[in-house]
């Protein structure tokens, strides 16, 4: 809300009671009469009543990025498309002009969409959601386990005490306390990753969200294209002929610029045009330059200078001596130069083709002037319809050769009372201009399609062009259906799915969706896997992103103006533009693209997908070790055993040993398969699954468990309690009062002594773990493919091995460990009962990953694949 703040002009012009006053912007009310020129901002929403030469900036609401022409004159129903309308915030570009003003504050366009984006419901992240999923999961089973154990302990006959610090134990033991940490280091590290890559994230849950991401509603202007108009192709000779419209300059130009049309052409296209570079940018590429002048002059001035370099000079030595600009009445333009190659003057024009081509009688084809024709006609008509389905601005270009003699030097030409030649013209050729797609675009909208993600483009901009450049950039194909075609299909064919084409493109033009109920709205999106709707409102914009939400769809939404501020907030990811980015756009998003480019979208899903996978392996690991830390509680109480592991070691394991390697599997590269797997199902695809928990719980647990208890057994075998001896011993075990337990040889342990062995042994069990865990994180590396693939080029894995290694040694042999933690010293042999479990651990774990490699469909990659 403080960045629509911001939008607000302080001062601007109006005439009260005849008089004009600069009034501050808050103080204008409905019926005011304003006064805007070149440079100001609108201070409301008017309707135009004089206007000269005015044009206004709307790409902040509609996404157009050519400045508009304002007239007087009503032109459509819609408020967005009427050439009468100027909304608030916008900025004139040219001209002068006078409305009246109908809407102020929260009743204008903007002030709407202010509205629209402060009441939109905040939507929780689908990893927000997932957390919570694996919170409910893990307590749950943390408290049944401990409170079946806490209820059996009591029926053994424990003390009440005794049985609540087992049941705290095994919570303690189930619940992954490190996660939290775990997940929030992996997100910040990832979106450190992104930002490198042009991706500010400025919701850590965003880096999850956009790899999620099902369907991507993006904007046109600015994200698919340059957000520079440009000349695309220029048509003369009877041939259309491609320019260079490459961000690098580095495409094919089929100009002939031996032609001597098109010399007659460049001639026209350089002196009729007021765009001139601003100063001290010699330095910079032609392309990146700064220039005064509106967009398609911009576009045709900066072609002919990297064309034929030296445009300025040109001019200087062609001087003009008459100009009748450009207006929405007449729309053509004129200037009449003087010649460099002697007395005489050259009349030059451009404007809309259609007025162009009335005006002329003849055209330039290979330097001959000849009959403007039938013959001719029919050609230019081809190139008009085959460009302007392009969704290019086309351009018309004439010029005329003034008689010496009627116009010799010092004639006094008349702009207001015409006193020269309108007619009879000499036709040279068409421009064609358009804001062109991003060259990465294109291959970015086909990574999107095979990792199974609908790219819908939604923009303010005239359904010809956004169809050119969706087709352009791959986002729909041939065969496309219009509302209305859908609209004459059969109800029930609709409802099968079916329409009476073949088609699986639309566009719909807003005003169409407009009158669309939410049933239909639904068909179209979930029928057509190539969709375009042009000429949006904010409003509709948002009912898109719900209708994609409804289906059960991760969207993301992309956008630059203050129109997109609803639909961006209302999305599960909102992505804003960095560069060209409203401050109101970038406020409501939740990751901006400091490049302005799509392409760096398909950076963060892959970004977004390597996080999930690699979380998956974070917790996996992590919940592997809670299987060896509850197995000492279950002997204790079951078996009466003695107990092989303390609560303050299970802390150890969780905080100390097994964080830095949790840690470091976010460093993991992307799986093979990153970007060709379907969007995840936010319904069954979770963070944990069933399979993940029989894989940590039941298959490397009980491995781990197992690996653990054999160090125990070894440690206290080797000091005479063998493994028969000790089930059953428990109560004799724990009596501080009986100092006489015999083991296998007949040797009598007191109290202390068997303290300190049962240390021992829980020292070696806690020692199996870490070393197991070594091999653990190894299989955790990758959900499908082998270690052995891999290599260890992981050097933050490496490092999390040997820290690991390092604490467990510092915990071990650390003196005054035996008091405050109930770590003793061991033997080096003892260091070695693990390590087979782990070879196992790793064996098994490849053996499944192979056979579910080689049948991804069977019962082991159902049942397994977490």
């Amino acid at each position: 809300m403080n960045s629509f703040k911001k939008m607000v002009p302080k001062f601007t012009t109006v005439i009260r009671d005849g008089q004009r006053q600069s009034v501050h912007t808050v103080d204008i009310v409905k019926g005011d009469i304003v006064q805007v020129s070149a440079g100001d901002t609108m201070p409301a929403d008017i309707v135009i009543i004089e206007a000269q030469s005015f044009k206004v900036d709307n790409s902040s609401i509609t996404g157009e990025s050519e400045a508009q022409i304002r007239t007087p004159k009503f032109t459509s129903d819609n408020p967005l498309e009427s050439k009468n309308l100027a909304f608030f915030s916008t900025n004139a570009m040219q001209g002068t002009a006078i409305g009246v003003v109908i809407y102020t504050g929260d009743n204008t366009v903007i002030g709407r969409v202010a509205n629209l984006a402060s009441n939109v419901e905040h939507v929780p992240t689908p990893l927000s959601k997932e957390l919570d999923h694996v919170i409910l999961v893990s307590t749950s089973i943390a408290f049944l386990i401990g409170g079946i154990f806490f209820i059996l302990s009591l029926i053994y006959g424990f003390h009440w005490l005794d049985s609540m610090i087992f049941l705290i134990g095994l919570i303690v033991a189930y619940v992954p306390e490190g996660l939290q940490m775990t997940v929030t280091i992996c997100l910040t590290l990832t979106a450190r990753r992104m930002a490198k890559k042009n991706c500010l994230v400025k919701n850590l849950d965003a880096v999850e969200t956009l790899g999620s991401t099902s369907i991507i509603c993006t904007d046109k202007t600015g994200t698919l294209t340059q957000n520079r108009m440009t000349v695309a192709h220029v048509w003369m000779d009877n041939n259309i002929a491609l320019a260079d419209t490459t961000e690098d300059r580095s495409g094919l130009s089929t100009i002939d610029v031996e032609s001597p049309t098109w010399h007659a052409f460049n001639q026209v296209a350089r002196l009729c045009n007021n765009a001139e570079f601003l100063p001290d940018q010699e330095d910079k590429p032609i392309v990146e330059r700064l220039v005064k002048g509106d967009a398609s002059e911009t576009a045709i001035y900066k072609f002919t200078e990297l064309m034929t370099p030296g445009v300025a000079p040109y001019r200087a030595q062609h001087k003009k001596v008459a100009e009748i600009p450009f207006n929405s009445a007449n729309k053509y333009q004129v200037s009449i130069h003087q010649r460099d190659d002697g007395p005489g003057h050259l009349l030059v024009m451009k404007g809309a083709p259609e007025r162009i081509l009335k005006m002329c009688s003849t055209v330039l084809i290979n330097g001959q002037d000849v009959p403007l024709d039938t013959n001719t006609t029919i050609h230019y008509n081809a190139a008009y319809e085959k460009l302007g389905e392009m969704g290019e601005r086309l351009l018309g270009l004439c010029r005329y050769d003034l008689p010496i003699d009627q116009f010799p030097d010092g004639y006094p030409f008349d702009t207001e009372e015409v006193n020269f030649p309108m007619s009879n013209l000499q036709f040279v050729g068409l421009v064609a201009l358009i804001d062109p797609p991003r060259a990465s675009v294109p291959e970015a909208v086909q990574k999107c399609r095979k990792a199974g993600i609908k790219v819908i483009m939604v923009t303010g901009d005239h359904p010809i062009t956004a169809k050119a450049i969706a087709r352009q950039v791959g986002i729909i194909s041939e065969g496309v259906l219009t509302a209305q075609e859908l609209k004459q299909s059969s109800p029930m064919r609709r409802r099968r799915g079916h329409t009476s084409a073949t088609a699986q493109a639309t566009v719909i033009h807003g005003d169409e969706l407009r009158y669309m109920t939410e049933d239909e709205l639904q068909h179209v999106l979930r029928a057509y896997s190539e969709i375009v709707f042009a000429r949006t409102s904010p409003t509709q914009k948002l009912r898109v992103v719900e209708g994609c939400q409804k289906m059960g769809a991760i969207v993301a939404v992309t956008g630059d103006g203050v129109n997109d501020s609803p639909a961006l907030s209302k999305a599960d990811i909102g992505i804003a533009m960095g560069i060209a980015g409203s401050e109101v756009s970038k406020q409501a998003a939740d990751m901006i693209l400091m490049d302005d480019n799509f392409a760096s979208i398909v950076t963060g899903v892959e970004e977004g997908r390597v996080i999930f996978d690699n979380l998956k392996k974070a917790i996996v690991y992590t919940l592997t070790s809670k299987g060896p830390e509850t197995l000492p509680f279950i002997c204790f109480i079951l078996f009466d055993l003695p107990l092989a592991l303390g609560t303050a070691m299970i802390l150890l394991i969780d905080f100390s040993t097994d964080l830095l390697p949790a840690i470091s599997l976010v460093h993991e590269k992307e799986e093979k398969d990153v970007m060709r797997r379907p969007p995840r199902d936010p319904q069954n695809d979770h963070l944990v699954t069933s399979a993940l928990l029989q894989k940590a719980y039941f298959q490397s647990g009980i491995i781990e468990g197992l690996g653990g208890l054999f160090a125990f057994f070894v440690v206290l075998g080797e000091n005479g309690f063998w493994p028969r001896t000790l089930f059953g011993i428990r109560p004799e075990w724990d009596n501080p009062l009986d100092d006489a337990v015999v083991d296998a040889y007949g040797q009598e342990w007191n109290y202390r002594q068997r303290k300190v062995l049962e240390q021992t042994g829980q020292t070696a069990y806690f020692l199996a773990v870490v070393f197991i865990q070594w091999f653990n994180v190894l299989t955790c590396r990758s959900r499908r493919y082998s270690i052995f693939s891999y290599g260890m080029k992981n050097w933050v894995l490496n490092f999390s091995l040997i820290f690991e290694f390092g604490m467990a040694m510092f915990l071990v042999f650390t003196p005054g460990m035996e008091v405050a933690l109930r770590f003793r010293p061991l033997r080096w042999m003892w260091f070695f009962p693990g390590i087979p479990f782990g070879i196992y651990l790793l064996a098994y774990d490849e053996i499944r990953k192979y056979i579910l490699r080689h049948d991804p469909k069977g019962f082991i990659a159902r049942e397994t694949y977490w």
